[in-house]
């Protein structure tokens, strides 16, 4: 059986470690907490310098704990190629311009083959309505289309 390849975008560290209380927070917090500590065995998990970064930015109570969760996750390599995904998706709108953190992580899914990236980002990356728009560009540039997901799917169990 092949172990499935699991992109970490920023907002899923950010979610396990929220001290936020509204109810949506609190139950994504739950799913991503179960998913990390109790499915992410069962994959390879990677994410990128650029996660590492927008963590790093601002200063946010649970920085600290947020920044060591990824602490040892491999880290997949932005390199030319990568760049000039990101290029072509900003041509053909597929991510917001500013700032172009979804389409590095889009770009970087899909150069270095994952199955699945892995975000809360509903907006730009998880949105069934976009995604018809990404398989099209990637299947142009002749790259691999992961499946965007949020931790709730890849629970694989009522949560």
């Amino acid at each position: 059986m092949l172990v499935p390849k699991v992109y970490v975008e920023t907002s899923v560290p950010s979610l396990y470690c929220t001290s936020r209380t509204d109810p949506e927070s609190v139950a994504r917090k739950g799913w991503t907490q179960h998913w990390w500590d109790f499915k992410r065995q069962g994959c390879e998990v990677f994410t990128s310098e650029l996660v590492v970064e927008e963590l790093e930015r601002g200063n946010y109570p649970s920085k600290r704990d947020t920044l060591s969760l990824i602490e040892g996750v491999p880290l997949l390599s932005v390199d030319a190629a990568v760049t000039e995904i990101v290029k072509t998706y900003l041509r053909h709108f597929l991510m917001p311009a500013a700032p172009t953190g979804d389409a590095f992580h889009l770009a970087l899914a899909s150069y270095h083959r994952c199955d699945f990236l892995l975000t809360w980002n509903c907006e730009h990356l998880a949105n069934a309505n976009k995604f018809q728009h990404i398989r099209r560009i990637n299947s142009m540039l002749g790259l691999f289309v992961p499946s965007l997901v949020t931790p709730l799917e890849l629970l694989g169990e009522s949560p």
